[in-house]
């Protein structure tokens, strides 16, 4: 919000909130040391009896309008009508009231009109009311101007943006293409190798619509890139399509068989959701002869070790 905009809503709002608290500050400003007249307790029971009624109907009201339950309106006003009987047997109790014999010389005294205060006429409520509704109107102007969203920032669907050419994404529901990059302009190896690493740490940061895109416009310049083909396969994989993601791998190790990588993500794909044991074997010996040492090469092993033990098991 600008500057001149806040200028404009103070000076708006310290009228408006004067005139709201003047009548307070006056009345804090009366003589202290009186203590109040206690109230009558028929007066307090004529109230209390008030309430109830008032409840009753109210009660009734939101019966027929449907908002209650007919249990939780029986439970209601059964216990509405037992407090408006207790205050009736509570009335009744009391003593008859006693009129005050008023003296004679205030009987012969002429009624004093009472002055009413500026704070409370009718022409200093209205413009108090004016002045209230235009500070509305400016405030609520101001917030939304001034923060509205950027839509610029938000995504135009919910949908991964995931390619349509990529491997496996073809006829796919849920995928929208991403905007073409220009692949004739030239780039250095740097700088490609920078979009792959901007693409990876996307795609650990589980932003997987920077990620595809990234992914995207590093195929648009090198359609046979098996690691951005393969970190496509991840995507789907995590989306839960399994075929197309299975698809990605072998697409990329047809291009390229000693890309371990698409070796490990195919057999965990394999493994853990196909559970097909017997191909994930394959594609983990394939991994060990690639990595040969490392802990990586050491938990192939064992998940080569799991998956012949439930292989055997799965055999009649």
């Amino acid at each position: 919000m600008t500057v001149w905009g806040i200028v404009a809503i103070v000076i708006i709002a310290l009228p408006a909130l004067a005139f709201i608290l003047w009548p307070l500050l006056r009345r804090g400003g009366a003589v202290r040391g009186v203590l109040p007249i206690p109230q009558d307790r028929r007066d307090e029971l004529n109230e209390e009896k008030r309430a109830t009624y008032r409840a009753l109907k109210e009660l009734e009201f939101d019966h027929q309008a449907g908002h209650l339950s007919p249990d939780d309106y029986a439970e209601l006003r059964a216990r509405y009508e037992a407090q408006a009987a207790h205050v009736l047997k509570a009335m009744d109790a009391l003593p008859p009231r006693r009129e005050k014999a008023e003296p004679a010389a205030a009987k012969r005294q002429p009624p004093v009109a009472v002055a009413r205060s500026w704070s409370r006429s009718p022409v200093t409520l209205i413009a108090g009311a004016v002045v209230l509704v235009i500070f509305g109107l400016t405030l609520g102007l101001g917030v939304a101007r001034y923060t509205e969203p950027d839509r610029t920032m938000v995504p135009e669907g919910s949908r991964l943006p995931v390619p349509m050419d990529a491997p496996g994404m073809a006829g796919m529901p849920g995928t929208a293409a991403a905007p073409a990059a220009d692949p004739s302009k030239p780039i250095s190896p740097e700088v490609f190798r920078g979009m792959l690493d901007a693409a990876h740490q996307a795609l650990e940061a589980g932003q997987y619509q920077q990620a595809i895109a990234a992914y995207q416009a590093i195929l648009k310049r090198d359609p046979k890139n098996v690691e951005a083909i393969t970190h496509l396969g991840v995507i789907l994989a995590t989306a839960g399509h399994d075929d197309p993601a299975l698809e990605a791998f072998n697409k990329a190790l047809a291009l390229d068989p000693k890309y371990a990588h698409a070796w490990w993500d195919k057999a965990h794909l394999l493994y853990e959701k196909k559970q097909d044991y017997k191909g994930a074997i394959q594609a983990l010996e394939k991994f060990v002869a690639l990595i040969p040492s490392g802990e990586d090469h050491d938990r192939a092993l064992k998940m080569i070790q799991d998956a012949k033990s439930r292989l055997a098991k799965s055999k009649p």
